[in-house]
């Protein structure tokens, strides 16, 4: 939203600084490395990337599969557990012929976070803001839409 608003105001004729300000920031100069990328890629240049710190290991057809393991109920006898815990997923993973050999618990951790599931009070991961409830008509199960804003 803020590249946009800086980039709108740079096209209107305003300066770097100015457009800074409207957007929120401090320095004009990043202003101009916005609309430098922009000029150079377009539309894909609003869009922010990877800000620093490790590169990302997981592709998202990895979180897929992450997420497919957690989704499975666990066997008792192959799994050695009735509910996963972040270990014992990892074990889960880094044991199947299409897993994950190098995943952690992290990994595990940070992928069920951003699909908003979290850890239970039943010592479960659960997706979060969908719940069974019992109404006169049978089981249903309500969606809260605003899960995620009131996690943060």
């Amino acid at each position: 939203m803020a590249r946009a608003k800086a980039l709108l105001a740079v096209s209107a004729g305003q300066s770097y600084h100015a457009a800074a300000q409207m957007a929120g920031q401090y320095a004009g100069d990043t202003v101009s490395q916005w609309v430098a990328r922009f000029n150079r890629e377009g539309l894909p240049a609003l869009e922010p990337r990877h800000g620093g710190g490790p590169a990302r290991q997981y592709a998202v057809a990895a979180q897929e599969r992450i997420l497919a393991e957690a989704r499975r109920t666990p066997d008792r006898a192959e799994d050695g557990t009735a509910t996963w815990s972040l270990t014992t997923l990892q074990r889960a993973l880094r044991q199947a012929a299409d897993g994950l050999p190098q995943v952690s618990t992290y990994t595990l951790w940070l992928t069920l976070r951003q699909a908003n599931w979290s850890w239970q009070r039943g010592r479960t991961w659960c997706d979060t803001g969908k719940v069974k409830r019992k109404r006169k008509a049978g089981v249903v199960e309500v969606v809260d839409p605003d899960a995620l804003a009131k996690k943060t």
